[in-house]
């Protein structure tokens, strides 16, 4: 085996301890709703000089809505990290499915993310490729506790040799839609992927351009090579 790539469905969220490698709750998926009274506040909120909505908007290419991880970690860290006095919230890791893949495959040793996940955070600037710290104030969440953000198509760590008796590189990260473009080789503007399975997604590539978001549309990092981002609409 030279490498090994990781897919994973995108958005879910996970906060563990970095002591022990265990999650101090259960990993909170899209599909869940449970901050959907937060987000219709969030609506009518003022951030900036800007509307909340439309300063999200601007910096990460996505609505305001439950499906994405920030108000999720939000929650987590209020509801679960603030209530256990026992939590120390400096010993604690956020990631979605692959920062938790790649941090239990390296035994601890990589703590990272590629953009296409990391831009359904609803946490990263899409343009600079790096995490928001204005979101990360309004949101109350330490940059300690957030991944590193790589390309696509990076070096993400070793193996353990434990995992599977040899060091493997991890070289290729994407979330589940952005690989499924990647899969149909809509390497090229305008070309689009279809996929059906919990829910239908529809992506088009935008190439280097951002593509305004409007009617539901959402705009998302397609995939990052060599520090160059490759958009797409949603």
């Amino acid at each position: 085996i030279r490498a090994i790539g990781i897919t994973n469905q995108r958005e879910t969220t996970l906060v563990w301890s970095k002591l022990t490698g265990e999650c101090v709750y259960n990993a909170i998926v899209w599909q869940d709703r449970r901050t959907a009274s937060s987000c219709d506040l969030m609506k009518t909120e003022v951030w900036k000089d800007l509307r909340l909505e439309d300063y999200i908007r601007k910096k990460t290419g996505l609505i305001i809505d439950p499906y994405f991880s920030s108000t999720k970690l939000a929650w987590i860290l209020k509801e679960v990290v603030g209530k256990d006095e026992s939590i120390n919230p400096k010993d604690l890791l956020f990631g979605t499915v692959d920062s938790y893949l790649i941090w239990k495959l390296t035994a601890g040793r990589s703590h990272l993310t590629d953009v296409t996940n990391a831009s359904r955070t609803q946490l990263l600037d899409i343009e600079l490729g790096d995490w928001d710290q204005s979101l990360l104030e309004y949101f109350n969440i330490s940059a300690g506790l957030l991944p590193k953000v790589k390309n696509s198509a990076d070096e993400f760590g070793t193996t353990d040799v434990s995992c599977f008796g040899a060091t493997i590189p991890i070289t290729g990260v994407a979330g589940d839609q952005q690989a499924a473009l990647i899969g149909q080789c809509c390497f090229d503007e305008g070309m689009s992927k279809v996929t059906l399975g919990t829910g239908c997604f529809i992506m088009t590539n935008t190439g280097n351009k951002r593509s305004r978001t409007a009617d539901g549309l959402l705009t998302t990092i397609a995939y990052g090579l060599d520090g160059k981002f490759t958009y797409a609409s949603e």
